[in-house]
Formats: C-alpha cells, structure tokens, sequence
C-alpha cells in the first residue's frame, strides 16, 4: 500500500468526519485495499465537466467532505477576483440523482457561512437553467450537482463563471489552487448563515421560459401543426420540470409522456443508463410512439443539458439520430429561416467543436455565416460568445454530444430549448410536405453526406489512466503514416498547439487552447480524432468521413461505402476495443 494513500486514509478516520464515513475508511483499511487505494490516490480535479466521480468516502470520491474543500476553494477564489464587495452571489442547482440534494444543500451552507449569498433552487432544475440564473441574477458564480448520463453510482459538481458558462482556465486551475490549500475539512466553514440562503423557483422558471419562447422563428406554422405527435422522456430526470412547459408554449398541444420515467429517481430503475446516447434508454418512448403513431421521440437526460431524438424511417421504425444528424437539422432550420426572414446582418456566427461534424461549417458557408471551432466542451463555446457579443451575434451551435444550443442567453447546451426547436423543425418540415427524414436526407444531398463514429475505450482505475496516457503518447510520437489506405497529411496536437504537415514537415501554430488532444487528417478528408475524457476513465476515438450522392435515391449506397471506410479506419488505428 502506498504510504500517501495511507495517510490520507488516516486523515479520514478523525472525528471531524462523521461516524458512517469513518466506519468505511476503516472497514476499507482492513478489507479492501484496492478499494482504499482507487478512493484516495488522488483528488477530484475540474475536467472538460467539473468535478465528477463515484460517490463514497475518500479525496478521489463525491462525498460532503470533497464538495466542502471545493466549495471552500471556490469561496475563497471568488473573494480575491471580486474584493471588498459585501453583495457576491453564488447560484445553485441539483439533479435527480441520489444524494444530488444533500451534496447541493452542503454547498449553499459553504457558500453562506462564508459571507456569500447562496441563491438555491428549491427543488431539481436542469443545468441549463442554472447557467440562465447566473446571469439574470447577476451572480459571480454558480453551481450545479450533477453526473449528466453517468451511471448511478456517480455525482459530479460544475463551476460556473459571471457569464454564465462553466469556468476554463485559468479560473478552473486557480481555483483548483485554492483547494489544494485546504489542509484539513476543518479548514471549512460548514455551518450555513440562513441570512444568506435564499429560495429560487418559479420565479426564475418563467423568466428562463419566456426567454425560450422568444426563440421561436415560426410560431404560426406550430400553431398549423399543433397536433404533431410527439413523445418524450425526461429518463428519471429533471426535464419534466420544464419541457412539457415549454412544448406547450410553442404551440404543441399533442405531447405524450412515459409515466414511469416522469418520476425523477436517482436509481434510474427503468434503464441500464440514463445517456439518451444509447437506443435502449429511448426504449420504452419508442414504444409508446409505435404505440400511439407518433412522428417524433426526444429524451433528455438527467440534468436535462443534453438530447437525444428518434424519428421515423422509411419503413415507419423509429431510427435514432446521432448528435452530428440533430444539430445539423438545427443548424440548418435556424440559417435557412433567420435569411428567409432577412435576419442575418453579416455579423453571425455558429460554433461547433473539433470532434462535432463539419458539415455544420458547410452549411454556415451557404448562407454566409461565419463558424468557430473550439475545443470539446460548451464552456469553450461559451467563451467564444463572451469574446464576440460586442460585435457579433451568436445564432447557434452543437457538440457531437448530443449538446446544443440556441441564442445566447444561455451558455451551456440545453436541453429545454433544444426540445422546443427540434419540435419546431418538425413542424416546419411538415409544414413543406416533409417528414425530419427527408429534411436530412435533403441536406445530405445538397452539402455530402457526412458519417460520424465514435468509440470509447474504457481503463478504469489508476492503471487505467497510465494506460490511456501511454496510448496517447505513443500515438503523439508515432503517428500512422496512413489510415483506412489513405496517407495522413497532417496531425493536428492540441496539446502541444501545433500542426504538422507530415508530407513537408512544416509546422504551424493552433490558436486554441492546449488540450490532450490529437487530430489525423488523411489525404482522402477523412479525420480521426484521439481524445481522453475529462469526466470519465475512458478515451475516445473520433471519426468522420464524407462522400457525395445526387439524389436521395442514392445515399443508402453511399452509406455504407462510408461505413466500410470507417471499419478500415478502425482498424489501421490498430487498438485494442476490449474493455
């Protein structure tokens, strides 16, 4: 046993922590010291998400102690970015999962007993609406407990800043720095100031709500096909606080629920995992559709951020669309729509992440609208908003994810306003003799038919994570001179910032910031992307590839000669897929 992780261990067996935790540190000490030893090797750090783990006693778990010291952290972080002010602000917000309120309610009493007002929902919201709160309260920082789609037996904490979108650096370091200050939980002034703590609810609900419904660009054409079919599924979580509202207020009066996933419930009981990612957790709202012919099935998942859609094929089976296909519908209804109505002024912009699809750019260039690629996760999105709102005008943008979002006053994907556009591009596709199938095979003819795929490789534990680091390091000073039979070109490290044209050797600079990403472009434009997830102990490999068809007649054809492309990428990468 390493003698840090014992120590640490020791630490948690004093009577400054509570009796339940010391008695499992101990039992850990004496039974289980592989458990022991993934509980304390580390501390939680803020990733691509926040703060993020599995839930149990120990530095390297979600637990009071942690959320304490990072709360403490982050108090004192924000009392030295905003001195001498008496009225700082802190919002905060929880998911359904189990122990979200507990961990959500310990924040707030941090928050208070340290001088701060503590502005906490009074029961789950979804995490975009508290991205909303932060700026309509005019916080300087806000909070929200959630592990989005992780398994159950996880939580997560999430920082964000003044401008409503998660913390980048160097405020996510620094604070980090101030945690680490934090020698000992006694150091945390755990006991709330009621003084401080105040209630946010509908209040902020019907704020966040009109602000949804401004987005509307054809309320008329809702109200002509109001009675579109639509089915959806907050999956336990806390969507059905808000979507069901929102649908109706954009005019759709025919919106059927799941029941039994209505009920929001940390056990997720009615799915393996609550990620609308996967098939199966649509399940049980693909059955109610089948059942009740409807044309359209969204899932939000547990803190309401991300969505994921079903729609009908040609068969009249639902066929579940990837985050790529969603937001490439979105995109397009939006600049199609905002030049129909001669909205756009020449000063817009989209934005997509270096994994999200290119074809979001194809389009933005068809309608002269300009496109920033930043780095996976909205908090960069977000700041490119933040760098651009005084001169340019942010229409929309998406994460391969699942993750989209639409105007600006929110800055985190979300869910609730995705809900109500998807809805709303339904109708008006319909409202053109369309169904969402057509309208994506339309847009598949006109710009190419892009295919997307993605696989994660789960290594779990500390051995995991040497391991996905030497994958990377063998791929950063090795590079494949060829994938799928097509020579790579260039090798695009986000790490080192730096692009290498691997034909002449030259190198040029990358302007973004520097993330443990790696980025292979082939001579034929197909791209594969090597990536570690923040949040989770996995790595990603990313692939995109394009080809073209004249007609939708066509595009099953090219399908697959796109899916044989990606099966030989897959393999010249030369992987390991078994988790």
């Amino acid at each position: 046993m390493d003698t840090k992780v014992m120590e640490k261990a020791m630490q948690w067996l004093a009577p400054e922590f509570d009796r339940e935790t010391r008695q499992q540190v101990q039992w850990m000490i004496d039974n289980d010291q592989e458990s022991l030893s993934e509980s304390f090797y580390r501390s939680l750090e803020f990733g691509t998400g926040g703060m993020r783990g599995i839930m149990g006693p120990g530095t390297n778990r979600m637990n009071i102690y942690v959320i304490g010291m990072a709360t403490q952290g982050l108090c004192n972080y924000i009392k030295k970015n905003f001195p001498g002010r008496d009225d700082l602000k802190v919002a905060i917000a929880h998911d359904s999962r189990n122990n979200s309120r507990l961990f959500a309610e310990t924040t707030a009493k941090v928050i208070s007993a340290n001088g701060i007002h503590a502005y906490l929902f009074e029961s789950l919201r979804p995490t975009p609406e508290l991205s909303f709160s932060i700026r309509h309260l005019g916080c300087q920082s806000g909070i929200v407990v959630t592990a989005s789609h992780n398994p159950k037996e996880y939580n997560g904490y999430k920082v964000y800043w003044d401008d409503g979108g998660q913390v980048i650096a160097p405020h996510d370091e620094d604070i980090i720095k101030e945690v680490e200050k934090i020698q000992s939980i006694t150091e945390v002034r755990f006991e709330g100031n009621p003084a401080l703590t105040h209630t946010l609810g509908q209040e902020i609900d019907e704020a966040y709500l009109s602000c949804i419904t401004s987005l509307s660009l054809n309320p008329e054409i809702n109200r002509k096909h109001h009675d579109l079919k639509i089915v959806y599924t907050p999956i336990h979580g806390t969507g059905v606080t808000l979507v069901p509202s929102i649908l109706k207020r954009f005019g759709f009066t025919n919106v059927m629920n799941v029941p039994e996933q209505d009920i929001p419930d940390g056990n997720f009981p009615t799915v393996v995992s609550p990620n609308p990612e996967e098939k199966a957790a649509l399940n049980l709202a693909i059955d109610k559709a089948i059942a009740t012919n409807s044309e359209l099935v969204m899932a939000s998942d547990p803190d309401a951020d991300r969505v994921g859609i079903a729609i009908r094929d040609r068969n009249g089976s639902f066929k579940l669309l990837n985050g790529n296909q969603t937001g490439s519908l979105l995109i397009y209804y939006l600049l199609k729509n905002w030049s129909d109505k001669g909205k756009l002024k020449g000063n817009e912009f989209i934005a997509r992440t270096v994994v999200t699809t290119p074809l979001f750019e194809d389009i933005a260039n068809d309608f002269g609208v300009k496109t920033y690629v930043v780095l996976t996760g909205f908090k960069y999105i977000a700041d490119i908003i933040r760098n651009k709102e005084a001169n340019e005008v942010f229409i929309g943008g998406g994460e391969e994810s699942y993750g989209f979002m639409v105007g600006s006053f929110v800055r985190d994907k979300d869910a609730i306003s995705s809900c109500a556009m998807i809805a709303e591009v339904a109708a008006w596709a319909k409202d053109q003799g369309m169904t969402l199938l057509d309208l994506l095979e339309a847009i598949a003819v006109k710009y190419g038919l892009y295919k997307e795929h993605l696989i994660s490789i789960v290594r779990k534990g500390q051995s995991g994570v040497a391991q996905i680091n030497a994958m990377m390091e063998r791929f950063r000073s090795q590079p494949p001179k060829s994938l799928g039979g097509s020579d790579v070109v260039l090798l695009h490290d986000f790490l080192t910032g730096k692009t290498l044209d691997l034909i002449t050797g030259k190198q040029t600079g990358i302007t973004l910031p520097k993330s443990n990403v790696l980025q292979f472009i082939t001579a034929d434009g197909s791209i594969v992307s090597a990536r570690p997830s923040g949040t989770e102990p996995k790595i990603k490999f990313y692939f995109s590839v394009k080809t073209t068809a004249d007609h939708a007649s066509g595009l099953p054809a090219a399908e697959e000669v796109l899916n044989q492309k990606i099966t030989a990428l897959i393999a010249s990468l030369g992987i390991n897929l078994d988790n």
